[in-house]
């Protein structure tokens, strides 16, 4: 399944998230691609991050990841320089963003 998801990352901290994501943590990759994650990409247009996963089950991932230490850490860091986060949460399951079209 395909999961487009919308983030934003405060104007002050652009550079240090983008610098965070050049050291993604091995084992959240790997954690990640455990719960189902083929692919994950982000954009970024000025503030505003645009997410598209690809992936067997987003709730089975969002379960998955929602409690564990290294997500814990990664997410408390994302959370310093974000001003729209990725919500882990049971609500997050519905924070993917409606497909309008599609080729």
């Amino acid at each position: 399944m395909r999961i487009a998801l919308h983030t934003r990352v405060r104007s002050d901290r652009i550079e240090e998230y983008e610098a965070a994501h050049q050291h993604v943590p091995p084992a959240l990759t790997a954690a990640i691609r455990a719960a189902g994650v083929s692919s994950w990409t982000i954009w970024r247009s000025g503030c505003e991050l645009f997410h598209l996963l690809e992936c067997e089950d987003y709730s089975r991932l969002l379960a998955g990841l929602k409690d564990l230490p290294v997500n814990i850490a990664w997410q408390g860091r994302m959370g310093e320089l974000l001003d729209v986060r990725h919500d882990y949460s049971a609500e997050g399951v519905a924070a993917g963003l409606p497909e309008v079209w599609n080729l």
